[in-house]
């Protein structure tokens, strides 16, 4: 069942936003700001400094983000690997890559053109996240995307 009711989120908010916890909360919005042109929208600080939660813009979507803590249930990503990727599609895919692994981050696939028509790389950043950096150059048939998907996963399993 669809809910077409009038948005409940907040004005300028998505209805379904990205929540994570890092370790450093800080120095991971200073980093998402320099490399992607992230804009802060709201920032709640503990006196001693701590990032509690923080509302971030990047481009029309929003995420959010805090320091992580265990104790409230709050893990920071694990030391390898990830069970999510945040996609973020830009005109410019090579230069935001390439200021992304300048500033930090850990290439995981470099920038290529992929077989579902888009131009993407992965890296993951400084805190532990996994990001896919990308731009939709053509649209492809969804059985082509299939077919390719299915016929590179074959030559993974070796």
């Amino acid at each position: 069942m669809t809910d077409n009711s009038q948005s409940v989120a907040p004005p300028g908010s998505q209805r379904l936003v990205t929540y994570f916890a890092v370790n450093d909360c800080a120095k991971a919005i200073e980093f998402y700001t320099e490399t992607l042109g992230a804009e802060v929208l709201t920032r709640a600080t503990m006196p001693d400094g701590t990032v509690m939660h923080a509302a971030i813009r990047l481009g029309d979507c929003v995420f959010e983000l805090g320091e992580a803590s265990p104790s409230y249930g709050l893990l920071p990503p694990p030391a390898e690997g990830n069970n999510f990727t945040i996609t973020y599609w830009t005109a410019d895919v090579d230069a935001v890559f390439d200021r992304l692994v300048a500033a930090g981050a850990t290439v995981m696939t470099p920038v290529q053109d992929a077989f579902s028509g888009d131009r993407m790389g992965v890296v993951r950043c400084p805190f532990g996240i996994r990001w896919c950096v990308a731009r939709h150059d053509r649209d492809v048939p969804a059985q082509e995307i299939e077919a390719a998907a299915r016929a590179w996963a074959a030559t993974q399993e070796s």
